[in-house]
């Protein structure tokens, strides 16, 4: 299967607003609905709770309900996997340095499609585009050791000030529940 066919796979939602219109269409309509209610917060982009969340980007996971936290309390960094790249040290040291973080909150989670991937998602891209990407899967096949070398990543980061408070987890799709990593 192409990388294109298996990631052009509809689901029922998304036939339905091409009926409609487009799903951006939608996003912005329902957009404009938000607005029409919206006042200024009042608040700076310091996240209040002085801390940054690493998740991945799975649409099954409310990253804010699921950690209890409201508009302005963290920053949110979120990749396929979760996974600590160099991006992902960029914004941390963006967020630390120039934004006042001090923790770091690393979630995985359960069924994660990046361990179904492996590398060879670059080489099917290369021969379907004819040009190899720059970036690494960063697949995996056990989340706990994924976790581990997140935090491990974050710690030793020369970028990164502040790595005491770095902590690692991962979030059960089934349950909701967050199961904690030491770093061993």
């Amino acid at each position: 299967m192409s990388i294109s066919a298996s990631a052009s796979s509809a689901s029922p939602a998304a036939s339905s607003a091409s009926a409609e219109g487009s799903v951006i269409d939608s996003l912005v309509e329902a957009n404009r609905r938000y607005a029409e209610g919206f006042t200024d917060p009042g608040m700076g982009a310091r996240p209040v709770r002085e801390v940054a969340v690493v998740a991945c980007m799975d649409a099954r996971i409310d990253l804010h309900a699921a950690l209890g936290l409201r508009l302005g309390d963290c920053h949110t960094i979120r990749n396929a996997g979760g996974v600590v790249t160099d991006d992902t040290i960029r914004s941390l040291a963006i967020s630390q340095r120039a934004l006042g973080t001090r923790s770091v909150v690393l979630i995985h989670h359960t069924n994660c499609g990046l361990e179904s991937l492996t590398e060879g998602f670059r080489t099917d891209l290369e021969h379907e585009v004819g040009q190899r990407p720059t970036w690494a899967v960063e697949s995996f096949t056990d989340v706990d050791q994924d976790v581990r070398q997140s935090m491990a990543r974050v710690r030793t980061s020369p970028f990164l000030t502040l790595t005491e408070e770095v902590r690692g987890f991962v979030f059960d799709v089934h349950t909701g529940l967050l199961r904690e990593i030491t770093a061993e």
